[in-house]
């Protein structure tokens, strides 16, 4: 049976199950078992390899233990296991080593939906099937995971966990992280940034052993909500992370911003933060010089801290936060004067679809200088094709033509075309930084004369009032006969 349809049969199996409501639930179903069955591989590997090597996992809860066996428990007695031992224990988890820190950070939140212990059973044999110690299984397991995190888009809110892997993709392609350099997502998800940083090291830079493990240890990854966090830890398990206690299960919000002290500041930010949100009451205060409780704005206020003299971010934002104002134009101000925000890359209402309809923007900038001129790119939908979607989604080769456009590592010969436009800083200070900048090179549909459109309107809606009474006449003429 191939990997998708052995998920597709395990995702059958769950729908039959009476406790589980929802695609949100069963993927987070499905993924705590999954993970218990790929560390539980690792850890053979592992013992295989060393004779010093012991499981975090106490012996009667590693799956090898309770859920190998395909005649093993089921029913009730698998269910009063799971929720009774297997839960509570994990959950409680001595951290006394990095690894034993992660299994109890997936747990600490995670539940079991599922009623039936006789459903629960054949899920548990499905998933025995697949081996995560083969290098092809584990790679085929790996797109399909990464189809999964897609499918949160159909999942209600759960969308807001998932950044386009075409959007991630040519982040980090410009970004060109190294081995060394500490990258941070601050608001990680499912770790779609670190998962793509770690595939672009891989393939461009890592050539020994030391280099693997010098990148590992650069990652830095914070998650607020149970859910992507369990996502995101399995996604490290999945990319041959070994330790991914550097995945938190925190808010970043929640600490003062003054308190991120130098020793703590990152090389790279590569982060879509949620926006559209607000934090809960008492956030704000962390942040005494820009107030507020939208999420997007204190992450961006966050990033800036967080940057190394020298640093580099990569940022989704929506429209709003370029032509905000109040507190969003002294953020803008902030941003400009502590960092060179060198380029925007508009992205059209769709690339979000469905989950957001709204107007995006990637930032890119580098603490150390202030802002002199900014680049805009326009990204437009293909010929032949009127808006992304579900079906037709972003793609990397999409982005193409603008990283053809960029100048490599130095931005060199940059020059405006129908796409590209240069502002100068100036520009950006005599309109309160409002950084809402339209393609100066498309011309708007000229539409006519206001006053004149006003008038046409006027006089159409008369004529309309008209129609009626006549019709009104002329029904009520009908009647009184």
């Amino acid at each position: 049976m191939s990997m998708r349809n052995l998920v597709k049969s395990i995702q059958d199996v769950m729908r039959k199950d009476v406790g589980v409501d929802g695609d949100a639930q069963r993927l987070s179903q499905l993924v705590w078992m999954f993970f218990l069955k790929i560390i539980d591989d690792q850890d053979e590997a592992l013992e295989f390899n060393s004779d010093d090597y012991t499981s975090p996992i106490p012996t009667h809860l590693q799956w090898r233990t309770w859920a190998a066996d395909p005649e093993g428990i089921t029913g009730d007695n698998l269910l009063d296991f799971v929720n009774d031992t297997l839960f509570p224990k994990l959950k409680q988890l001595p951290a006394t080593t990095p690894r034993a820190k992660v299994v109890r950070s997936v747990f600490e939140d995670a539940y079991n939906y599922m009623k039936s212990g006789t459903l629960m059973r054949q899920v548990i044999n499905k998933i025995a099937e697949v081996d995560f110690n083969s290098l092809t299984e584990r790679q085929h397991f790996g797109d399909l995971y990464e189809q999964l995190l897609n499918d949160l888009q159909n999942a209600g809110n759960a969308g807001e966990y998932y950044t386009p892997r075409a959007v991630t993709a040519f982040m980090v392609k410009q970004m060109d992280p190294k081995p060394g350099e500490i990258i941070m997502d601050p608001a990680c998800g499912t770790g779609g940034f670190l998962t793509c940083a770690m595939r672009h090291m891989r393939d461009t830079y890592i050539k020994r052993p030391e280099d693997e493990a010098l990148m590992q240890a650069s990652l830095r990854a914070v998650e607020k909500k149970p859910l992507p966090h369990m996502l995101c830890t399995t996604n490290m398990l999945l990319h041959n992370v070994e330790e991914p206690s550097w995945v938190k299960h925190d808010n970043t919000l929640a600490r003062p911003l003054i308190s991120w002290t130098k020793d703590e500041r990152v090389d790279i930010v590569l982060t879509n933060p949620p926006f559209g949100g607000k934090e809960e009451d008492g956030i704000e205060n962390n942040f005494p010089a820009f107030k507020t409780r939208e999420t997007a704005d204190l992450f961006l206020a966050l990033i800036i801290r967080l940057l190394k003299k020298n640093g580099r971010a990569a940022v989704v934002l929506p429209d709003g936060s370029l032509f905000g104002e109040g507190i969003k134009t002294r953020l803008k101000e902030h941003l400009l004067t502590e960092c060179n925000l060198h380029t925007i890359v508009r992205l059209p209402n769709s690339v979000f679809k469905p989950y957001a309809s709204i107007g995006t923007n990637l930032l890119f900038f580098e603490k150390g200088t202030p802002t002199q001129d900014i680049w805009y790119w326009e990204h437009r939908v293909p010929e032949g094709q009127k808006a992304y979607s579900m079906t037709r989604p972003i793609k990397l080769e999409h982005l193409d033509d603008c990283a053809a456009w960029w100048g490599g590592a130095t931005r060199e010969g940059r020059e405006e075309n129908e796409q590209a436009w240069k502002v100068s800083i100036d520009t950006i200070r005599e309109r309160g930084f409002n950084l809402d900048i339209k393609n100066p090179h498309v011309v708007e549909d000229d539409h006519g004369d206001p006053e004149d459109l006003l008038n046409d309107l006027t006089k159409a809606e008369a004529s309309v009032e008209g129609l009626r009474a006549e019709l009104k006449a002329i029904l009520s003429e009908a009647l009184a006969r």
